[in-house]
């Protein structure tokens, strides 16, 4: 496997368009079926298959609409606390001065 760091941007959007297109034919659907069901254009399908990648918008459509969303799930979930941070964040808060007395009010002229 290739360190995705080291490849160019082309050749990575050559693999996605590949490896989304071999998915679609594994699941046996004709891209007029997925073009329609993603709700983009034929055209915008037939690009993203040859890695012609233009929008984000549609290759997520594609996504969704093949069940492979899931490759985006790390970037989506928020990140978790330990016990052990929440912990310290608890304590942090508590510890901080609180205030022990109201602000004067100032009447105004």
């Amino acid at each position: 496997m290739d360190d995705i760091y080291m490849l160019a941007d082309t050749i990575i959007f050559n693999r996605i368009g590949s490896n989304l297109k071999a998915a679609r034919l594994k699941q046996n659907i004709t891209q007029q079926s997925l073009a329609d069901a993603a709700d983009i254009s034929l055209s915008s399908l037939k690009k993203i298959e040859k890695g012609e990648i233009g929008s984000f918008d549609s290759l997520l459509r594609v996504l969704r609409t093949l069940g492979k969303l899931d490759v985006f799930q790390p970037l989506v979930d928020e990140e978790q606390l330990s016990p052990s941070k929440y912990n310290e964040l608890v304590h942090s808060i508590k510890s901080r001065r609180q205030r022990k007395r109201a602000s004067r009010m100032y009447k105004s002229s």
